[in-house]
């Protein structure tokens, strides 16, 4: 069995949440780990886990990351990572997946299924095998116990319950 690790160096892990309704805030995880355990080639058999580290949130408005660490969102002091762990890794087409696993946030653990794309496998210049994936799905954060909300004057929620989910990452054969 073959094992990929998350290269943090060349990876992103990325959320994007409407705000007032009217725009979107991007916000990313700047500390996380990962692998896939396959024995095939073309990862039809994938097993994938993943965490990030709470505390390294950064949506580039540090009142609004400490905001998002605090017991109103992800509770990051007694919460202090987020998991995924695949329970299916489908192939739906020749470079396209569909990852199904459980996704832990704030102690709550619900399944997930996420559209993943394959972009290749190839030899860097130090002759490592790496392979790319872009991952993308959505979430409701209140399933989760991210459940803050406020309602502007005109009625609308400060932040939607919608959270998509966009992942680019490239992993490296060890």
């Amino acid at each position: 069995m073959a094992t990929w690790t998350i290269d943090p160096m060349h990876s992103e892990i990325q959320f994007r949440v409407r705000h007032m309704v009217i725009s979107t805030v991007t916000g990313s995880f700047q500390q996380f780990e990962g692998k896939i355990e396959a024995d095939n080639d073309d990862f039809s058999d994938a097993k994938v886990s993943f965490s990030a580290d709470i505390n390294s949130i950064f949506t580039g408005n540090e009142q609004r990351d400490g905001h998002l660490k605090s017991p109103d969102f992800f509770d990051a002091a007694n919460h202090p990572k987020l998991t995924f762990e695949s329970t299916a890794f489908r192939k739906t087409g020749s470079d396209t997946y569909e990852v199904t696993g459980n996704l832990t946030i704030r102690g709550n653990t619900k399944p997930v299924t996420l559209k993943a794309e394959h972009g290749g496998t190839t030899k860097d210049l130090y002759g490592n095998t790496k392979a790319g994936f872009e991952i993308n799905g959505k979430i409701s954060r209140k399933e989760y116990g991210l459940t803050w909300d406020a309602i502007t004057e005109a009625g609308g929620a400060v932040v939607s319950d919608e959270i998509r989910l966009a992942l680019n990452v490239q992993v490296a054969k060890q």
